[in-house]
């Protein structure tokens, strides 16, 4: 409640300010909005001091949570597109009340939940490629011509479709819904473009439906009988189209003097794309959007290291991702390159890597560097199971990590938790107390909520990375070459199902970084397992290094995550563990600790944990 009436104070101070141009005012909205949100830049201020009514973010690489709330005050914000980034979190309803919002794009994020809506003036809506997991009151959303919620986890019809009397495109593909059609959907004379495959639905089609939006618009759409049409229907068609035709003449050719509206456009293209059947389209992005599988040789061998009579091509990759398109891809890819997801024969879960920054690499030198990396077994290190040089493409294939990466592991709202209106995507770094789980609930709570709150599997982790990067700098098998990661953050840190960290893009190449960066970029990973915060830039690491090291014992027990407050001795060893992360972070690289240091001071904090690995002199703090 405090948090709330704090939130209010300051959005009332925001709103009421005479000493602020409207776009100062709004920049500061927009700062609030995104506080959270890593890689965001705030865009260049307005000369004449205009308020913000577009803002267009698309494949920004942004990450974290946004604070709707301080976003739905820009109230004369028109048009959004935050598409193609790693979004995630939900959507409050109140922010569909933004009273100028008419064009909203936020495809192909990480942003889950239910979706409420309140009345608004929204006429482009493009949700598609989330999580969401339900969506009502669409009946609010009376202006709205185009609706793509495809490629979600809504398990039924959305109520109130049939509420959009103004709706023209209308995409549901791709979400298991149950329900009626056409009876829970708009009247389809007045869609132009329809696409309801890949789902449950039951109920009748007639011919003119299945011309008008096609046969793919329907594939494994549920259960649908056809209706035929009579005698008298199909000469009115033939009037129809006759008519239709003469219409079209004239209109094309008022057309050429004409002005073609933007939203037309990006209406027409929307619907095109998804007239296409799921195949053929993931079939035109491979050859539209990643050429290079076209010009990779096909018959090129896979190699698994552990399974050596293994026959794979290069071809069973492609067909295993459908063709590395775009449903088969996880990650965009960082420093190496795009991810993509493929289940191989004999139901071999793997993850192919394409590595972009290799295609220059000489196809001999790539093979050794990467038999070399397969001599790297740990068990905190991601193992690479095998590798595929199809001409210049390089692909790596590792094992399939159900649990995800440390980042969604530690941060992602787990399932159990309820759900809190308008506040759950804005405030939930601190919850309500009451929402709080307590110590035997948490204890008794089993799968991912235990594993959050609980600071042994936190520790656990802490460990298990410690170790395996103490294991790289130890240098490779049959030499004393220091293996450097380089890019230690939490989405490089993934969870196996026993709960053990496995270190993954490793390379044995860091580029210039040492094994000091190492040790630095350890710390804040650290840091982000202690305290339960996204996103650690420079400055907010030394901001906690200073009340770690001068701050009295209650100030550094405060930074901890409230989730390891539920018992004494948890909180205990989170501080002192935050004290392995103060010495990790050291300005100076020569004051750092080597890993094998760092395990023993872990294994000290809790000395219950098993005797392997690691070892070393340990420096005091």
């Amino acid at each position: 409640m405090a948090l709330r009436l704090l939130l209010l104070l300051l959005l009332l101070s925001l709103l009421t300010s005479t000493h602020c141009s409207c776009d100062s005012l709004h920049r500061r909205l927009l700062s609030l909005s995104f506080s959270s949100v890593a890689g965001f830049h705030p865009p260049p201020a307005s000369a004449t001091g205009d308020c913000i009514r577009h803002l267009h973010l698309p494949s920004q690489n942004l990450s974290g949570t946004i604070a709707w709330i301080f976003l739905r005050n820009i109230t004369t914000l028109q048009t959004l597109d935050l598409s193609g980034n790693a979004l995630d979190g939900s959507i409050p309803g109140s922010f569909w009340s933004s009273p100028a919002l008419t064009e909203v794009n936020l495809a192909r994020n990480s942003l889950g939940g239910p979706l409420r809506f309140v009345e608004s003036g929204l006429r482009f809506l493009n949700l598609s490629g989330n999580r969401f997991s339900a969506a009502s009151d669409l009946s609010q959303l009376t202006s709205l011509k185009v609706l793509d919620l495809s490629r979600n986890k809504i398990g039924f019809t959305p109520p109130g479709l049939n509420s959009l009397h103004n709706i023209q495109y209308l995409d549901l593909s791709n979400n298991s819904m149950t329900g009626k059609f056409p009876r829970d959907f708009p009247a389809i004379a007045g869609l132009r473009c329809m696409n309801v495959s890949y789902n449950n639905l039951t109920g009748e089609i007639d011919s003119e439906a299945l011309h008008k939006f096609g046969s793919s618009a329907f594939e494994k759409g549920g259960i649908f009988t056809y209706a035929a049409a009579s005698s008298e229907q199909t000469k009115g068609k033939k009037h129809e189209k006759s008519r239709a035709w003469r219409k079209a003449v004239i209109a094309a050719a008022s057309a050429v003097v004409g002005v073609v509206i933007v939203g037309v456009l990006i209406a027409g293209a929307f619907c095109y794309r998804r007239k296409r059947s799921p195949e053929k389209e993931k079939g035109e992005i491979a050859e539209e959007e990643i050429g290079w599988v076209r010009e990779a040789r096909w018959g090129a061998p896979v190699v698994v290291f552990e399974k050596p009579l293994m026959e794979l091509t290069f071809g069973d990759l492609a067909g295993a991702t459908s063709g590395f398109g775009r449903e088969s891809l996880m990650a965009e890819g960082g420093r190496s390159g795009p991810i993509y997801r493929a289940v191989l024969p004999g139901e071999m879960h793997v993850v192919v890597r394409v590595m972009e920054r290799d295609r220059g690499v000489e196809p001999a030198a790539a093979a050794a560097a990467f038999k070399e990396i397969g001599r790297l077994r740990h068990r905190n290190l991601l193992p690479l199971l095998g590798y595929c040089i199809s001409g210049r493409e390089k692909l790596l294939l590792y094992e399939y990590m159900e649990r995800g990466d440390l980042h969604r592991w530690l941060h992602e709202l787990p399932a159990g938790q309820p759900d809190v209106e308008d506040w759950t995507g804005d405030t939930w770094e601190n919850p309500p107390s009451d929402t709080r789980p307590s110590s035997s609930s948490a204890a008794a709570a089993g799968g991912i909520i235990t594993a959050v709150g609980d600071w042994p599997t936190r520790h656990r982790i802490a460990l298990g990375v410690a170790r395996g990067l103490a294991f790289l700098h130890q240098g490779w098998v049959g030499s004393r070459t220091p293996v450097v990661h380089g890019h230690l953050v939490p989405s490089n840190i993934l969870i196996s199902d026993d709960l053990e960290p496995r270190i993954a893009d490793f390379a044995g190449e860091g580029g210039c970084a040492t094994a000091e960066d190492d040790v630095y970029s350890y710390g804040v990973v650290v840091m982000e397992l202690v305290t339960g915060r996204p996103h650690w830039p420079e400055e907010e690491v030394e901001r906690l290094r200073v009340v770690v090291r001068d701050g009295p014992p209650a100030a550094v027990a405060a930074v901890v995550d409230e989730r390891l407050q539920l018992e004494a001795e948890w909180e205990k060893e989170a501080v002192e563990c935050l004290k392995v992360g103060y010495l990790c972070t050291a300005k100076s690289p020569e004051k750092r600790p080597a890993m094998q240091q760092v395990v023993a001071l872990l294994k000290d904090i809790r000395p219950d944990t098993a005797a392997d690995g690691g070892g070393g002199a340990s420096p005091t703090f």
